[in-house]
């Protein structure tokens, strides 16, 4: 039965009926200092415009090698030919083994501590011996040209508002250094890099494909992001936390899709995939007929006839160099490119007219699916800005008669593709758009693609072509780094302190006399420790308050709390105090003697009493005339009188009942 559903409505598609299915792989930061350094895990907000000039710099080439097993990577072979070279900014936390001209440290303690914490908490079970493995990453993000890698538990379980979802793995890695700039130049890119994130510990939680729908996807991801933050060890805020998603339908396969930082974007996001996928298949069998070859089955796990020879004479690499067409072409985007010496060369794609498309948006707004984006996406990798094809043509420039003559040369063909850059790079780059077109009468290619991305957040839940989705060849035993034994005793530690959850954070913090939006805050700030350790013989709500509207010591804070409550500071003078004592440890004595330095210090309650008698005879006919409404109006007054050594909050309660004797 063939898979039904409109592409131009994803969010009507029936995952179920699709045989849809989908994984999540998490990627969090820890709170701690780098894994095999034991540098500092701290990241600087520096851009290539504002890099420091102190900064050493070095320069590297990364190249594809046999993993243990004698094969290169797909992934590591397609980035080794994208010739490029890579800058390193060298912070002030990375040294030599960032450089890697050091062996690596064991695992800091700390990190392994919490990967272990976490693995308890979702019912994993740990492995007896952590064998650290390296991990094959050439695109320049690791000087080394691996990622540290070290599986840490398998087999646990997490509870999610849509049922249960089982994990697979969870590891213990680097994370990769931070990209700065990318320049391309006539000898390639070059690519420049800050080491200050390299090494920075990583868990990474790769869930079992027991994600139901779009939706669920997203629920899961919430539930692991609240898990690793139930610790109060991860970091917080932008980049901290990435989501990964595995996606598939029955008539498509497996595509990992990175830069899922929104979780809201999420079921947008894999609707769009199930839609490519789909629309993806189904051209894959209208090109087959096109040119008399066997369809393809709408299950992957049923085997379909090859094509890949036939493809192969049907689809050749005949590069044509077409500049000499558009010698006199207005574009200036073609103008300034041939002046710069950059050539315009032409691969012919003979039975694909009307096939390639054209920009359409679905109900949604998104773009819909269609094989020019894609081809355009394999161009991207080989570092060019992009493609013109013929079902887009004429268009930015390129005016019929330059179609006209292109095709002329090209003997005729129905269809091509047309590339203007330098003469290595394009050909690098239609090379890759002649691959990507084959790939388009079998199923649809198992990749890694990345969110499309438009002023910083997703453009419309679509995706482009990132890299060919890494096998096993890519791992092997890292050398330097013992292996180390996970102990029961230890394991059994580990498991009796585990962590409260948030549920649990929650139900001790209704306890106290707070508002549900206190305790709310306060969790989600990661407070409530603090609340709960200071909260004796304070007032409940004010504490909370002075938590959630103040940043520094916590313990001098909870202290000027307690000397307002004793009548030591006015609440107005309970920030100039603090302000007073940072970084020291005063005493509840030291705290008052500077109240009544600064004239913060309370009135005493009988000369209060005196003063605002004073200022509400002085006013009566004000008072009688407006009734409570003068409170406001006088609460000004006396506080003036006092010279701001009044508690608010007791002047408001003096005047009140003043008001009420003579109203």
């Amino acid at each position: 039965m063939e898979p039904e559903g409109d592409v131009a409505t994803p969010a009507l598609l029936d995952p179920e009926g699709l045989g849809f299915m989908c994984g999540i792989e998490v990627h969090q930061q820890l709170a701690t200092g780098k894994l095999h350094s034991r540098q500092p895990g701290v990241l600087h907000d520096i851009t290539i415009e504002t890099l420091p000039v102190d900064w050493p710099k070095f320069s590297r080439r990364l190249r594809s090698a046999r993993g243990e097993g004698g094969t290169v990577d797909v992934a590591a072979r397609f980035e080794s030919r994208r010739n490029r070279s890579f800058v390193y900014c060298q912070s002030p936390n990375s040294g030599l083994i960032e450089l890697d001209e050091q062996p690596p440290l064991p695992h800091d303690i700390e990190a392994l501590d919490i990967s272990l914490t976490v693995s308890g908490m979702i019912n994993a079970h740990p492995v007896p011996l952590l064998q650290t493995m390296r991990k094959t990453v050439v695109d320049g993000s690791n000087t080394s040209g691996f990622q540290r890698t070290t599986l840490v538990a398998t087999n646990g379980v997490l509870e999610t508002e849509g049922g249960p979802v089982g994990i697979d793995v969870l590891c213990l890695e680097e994370d990769s250094a931070r990209k700065l700039d990318s320049e391309l130049t006539p000898d390639g890119e070059i690519v420049t890099w800050n080491l200050d994130r390299l090494g920075i510990p990583l868990i990474e939680i790769a869930t079992a494909p027991d994600v139901k729908n779009p939706d669920h996807a997203k629920q899961t991801s919430i539930a692991l992001g609240r898990t690793l933050r139930d610790t109060r060890r991860v970091r917080r805020g932008l980049g901290s936390i990435r989501q990964d998603l595995n996606v598939s339908i029955m008539c498509g396969d497996r595509v990992e899709i990175k830069g899922c930082q929104d979780l809201e974007w999420i079921p947008k996001i894999i609707r769009c995939e199930m839609a490519r996928q789909l629309h993806f298949y189904r051209l894959a069998n209208q090109l087959r007929s096109t040119h008399g070859l066997p369809a393809l089955s709408n299950d992957r796990r049923v085997e379909s006839p090859s094509v890949q020879e036939e493809v192969s004479d049907i689809l050749q690499l005949k590069l044509v160099d077409v500049s000499s067409a558009f010698e006199s072409c207005e574009s200036k985007r073609v103008k300034s490119g041939l002046e710069s010496k950059s050539v315009m060369l032409a691969l012919p794609l003979p039975g694909f007219n009307g096939l390639i498309g054209v920009k359409e948006l679905d109900a949604d707004g998104a773009q819909m699916p269609r094989l020019g984006r894609e081809l355009a996406g394999a161009a991207k990798l080989a570092g060019v800005a992009g493609v013109y094809h013929s079902d887009e043509l004429p268009a930015y420039g390129i005016e019929q008669d330059y179609v006209d003559a292109t095709r002329k040369l090209l003997d005729g063909a129905d269809a091509f593709v047309l590339c203007l850059a330098p003469q290595w790079q394009a050909e690098l780059a239609l090379e890759s758009v002649l691959n990507r077109a084959k790939m388009a009468f079998e199923r649809i290619a198992q990749e890694v693609r990345n969110v499309a991305i438009k002023k910083g957040s997703p453009e419309d839940g679509t995706t482009t072509p990132m890299r060919p989705l890494p096998g096993g060849a890519r791992m092997y035993p890292e050398t330097d780094i013992p292996p180390l034994t996970i102990s029961n005793q230890h394991w059994q530690k580990v498991l009796q302190n585990l962590p409260m959850t948030q549920a649990e954070r929650l139900e001790r913090l209704r306890e106290f006399d707070i508002s549900a939006d206190q305790v709310k805050q306060l969790c989600s700030r990661e407070l409530d420790d603090h609340f709960v350790a200071h909260n004796k013989g304070l007032p409940s709500k004010a504490w909370a308050t002075m938590l959630l509207e103040n940043d520094g010591d916590v313990g001098l804070m909870a202290l000027v709390l307690a000397a307002k409550e004793e009548g030591h500071v006015t609440r107005e003078g309970m920030s100039v105090l603090i302000e007073e004592f940072t970084e020291q440890n005063p005493s509840m004595e030291q705290l008052s003697s500077k109240a009544e330095q600064l004239g913060i210090k309370p009135a005493d309650a009988g000369d209060l009493m005196s003063i605002v008698e004073k200022v509400v005879a002085g006013r009566i006919d004000f008072v009688k005339e407006r009734g409570m409404g003068a409170l406001g109006p006088l609460m000004g007054v006396v506080m003036k009188e006092c010279g701001g050594a009044a508690d608010g909050k007791q002047v408001s309660a003096l005047l009140r009942e003043v008001i009420m004797r003579h109203s």
